[in-house]
């Protein structure tokens, strides 16, 4: 039998697009899929169109309501309530290929040692394009520009934290959840997402799956991104919310030796105590005693 696969999606307010994203879930040309529906309490109609696709297709399509807590304790939630061997995003605004699960399951049930498939993405832009988003798919648009050569899959291991330009931008150098597709298992090893972040838990996910497993890019767009004002990041990025400034914390705690001489010294610098010498002790209790 071969694997089932979870496409994920979380929801919340998505009426405007989330027909486009289930019927390109319905579609897929891969044979063993069920659908996990979790909702951060819509009060559009999101969950009546979500239903009125049961009568479409015979994918099991399983809704969850979920109280609200940050995007990644959605992103979370169903992945804990999926049964498939291998878990794949689908956001609300976004758009799977055909064949996408198709391809992407072939290369990782091919490479026994990967533990994550990412594939390229096209990008559907809502209203006229703007100096912003050309500037934003200047810079995002190809993710593995750094890296990548004129091959049909770019497989990646612990070797890319040791490059030099690995902090450069884009930081993220996977993707977005909707363009990747990975192994329920390794959530053991690895664990969820970080529900501490907000910006970056993505990738700071990637990098924990990138110490143990290697991740393989298909070099073929196989998802369509949606950009559009109402996405989280921009709406995190006019709350003012960020945590860039716990990305430098999270690599000297966890990453540390896996980084560019460069960088680690760099970290050390920012993080790391100075030694406790017996002048430092006598200068401490004389502090204490008032002295």
């Amino acid at each position: 039998m071969i694997p089932l696969v979870s496409i994920c999606i979380p929801t919340y307010n998505g009426s405007a697009f989330i027909g486009e994203a289930m019927d390109s879930a319905i579609t897929q040309t891969y044979e063993n899929l069920e659908i996990i529906i979790s909702d951060d309490s819509s009060k559009d109609n999101t969950l009546k169109i979500i239903e009125s696709y049961k009568d479409k297709t015979d994918i099991p399509i399983y809704i969850y309501k979920h109280e609200p807590n940050g995007i990644g304790a959605n992103w979370n939630n169903a992945i804990k309530c999926a049964k498939g061997d291998y878990i794949k995003f689908l956001f609300q605004d976004d758009v799977l290929e055909l064949a996408c699960i198709e391809k992407m399951v072939e290369v990782i049930h091919r490479h026994p040692s990967l533990g994550l498939v990412a594939t390229k993405r096209e990008f559907i832009i809502e209203g006229a394009p703007t100096p912003e988003i050309e500037k934003w798919i200047g810079t995002y648009g190809n993710l593995q520009s750094q890296f990548e050569r004129q091959e049909k899959l770019t497989v990646l291991n612990s070797g890319l934290f040791k490059r030099p330009d690995f902090l450069s931008f884009p930081r993220n150098k996977i993707g977005e959840p909707p363009t990747v597709l990975f192994r329920k298992s390794i959530i053991d090893e690895v664990g969820y997402f970080d529900e501490n972040l907000d910006q970056i838990l993505d990738y700071i996910f990637y990098y924990r799956i990138l110490k143990k497993y290697s991740i393989a890019i298909i070099n073929e767009p196989l998802v369509k991104f949606r950009i559009h004002p109402a996405q989280a990041t921009n709406v995190n990025r006019s709350r003012n919310i960020s945590d860039y400034e716990e990305y430098d914390r999270i690599l000297y705690k966890e990453f540390l030796r896996l980084l560019h001489k460069s960088q680690r010294d760099r970290l050390k610098k920012m993080f790391k105590k100075p030694p406790i010498t017996k002048r430092r002790i006598i200068n401490k209790i004389k502090k204490i005693l008032g002295k």
